[in-house]
């Protein structure tokens, strides 16, 4: 209140709730500087304005899950297209689950894996730099470790998601290239798993530091899930 009568010369003001089925989500404040209190109709073309303010947030809200979920269909559609397209093919399939995945977390790369014994082989890769794609094809697999994330999210059958990997301060030589190669910084890494089989792992990662929402991991979890019980992913594989 100080820096409003101070340095934004506030002297008459008005507040106005914004109510959401009795609910308070914001207020809408005007003033003048000047005493000169506010008219009963004045007012009351305010509280307009925050109801339909309050409208308008809601209709948004309403919007973004619409697209959420529009997303979230279409990215099924696509790989379920290319299943029935590929028959017996898992490449294609790979691709398209992690094209799909990466393009709904708004993520600038990823790749995927699959578990074979202690070693991790990829049989992915989307976005990648030219570099780091060149340093895959030479070094397919990953030997287990405990401590990186892909490993941690296997154990832990969850999603576990990294602010910055390049902070990690880690030594492994795949953590190495990923980070200076790939240009990796916030990492989400999401299991795949298949009958309480842990089977693979999709890493989806950022070449800025800007954690992913719990809505965005919400749908790669939603869409795994999905693509692991399709029918025809079962037969392909």
């Amino acid at each position: 209140m100080v820096t409003a009568v101070e340095l934004g010369g506030c002297r008459t003001a008005l507040g106005v709730p914004m109510l959401k089925q009795g609910a308070l989500i914001g207020v809408v404040t005007i003033y003048r500087q000047e005493v000169r209190p506010f008219t009963d109709k004045q007012i009351e073309l305010v509280q307009n304005f925050a109801a339909q303010a309050v409208i308008a947030i809601e209709n948004a809200r309403l919007l973004n899950e619409l697209r959420e979920s529009l997303e979230q269909q279409t990215a099924t559609a696509d790989v379920l297209s290319v299943i029935s397209s590929s028959p017996g093919e898992l490449e294609p399939v790979f691709h398209a689950m992690l094209e799909n995945a990466t393009r709904i977390c708004e993520a600038k790369c990823g790749m995927l894996v699959l578990r074979e014994g202690d070693l991790f082989r990829h049989v992915a890769l989307y976005g990648a730099p030219p570099a780091f794609t060149e340093y895959r094809a030479k070094n397919p697999t990953i030997h287990y470790d405990p401590k990186m994330v892909s490993t941690r999210a296997l154990a832990e059958r969850q999603v576990i998601q990294v602010a910055d990997v390049a902070a990690e301060g880690l030594t492994h030589p795949d953590r190495v290239a990923f980070v200076e190669l790939a240009g990796a910084r916030t990492l989400l890494a999401a299991p795949l798993v298949k009958e309480d089989e842990l089977i693979g792992i999709i890493n989806i990662y950022r070449q800025e530091v800007r954690p992913f929402t719990d809505k965005q991991i919400d749908l790669v979890k939603k869409i795994l899930l999905h693509k692991l019980r399709s029918p025809s992913r079962t037969r392909g594989c």
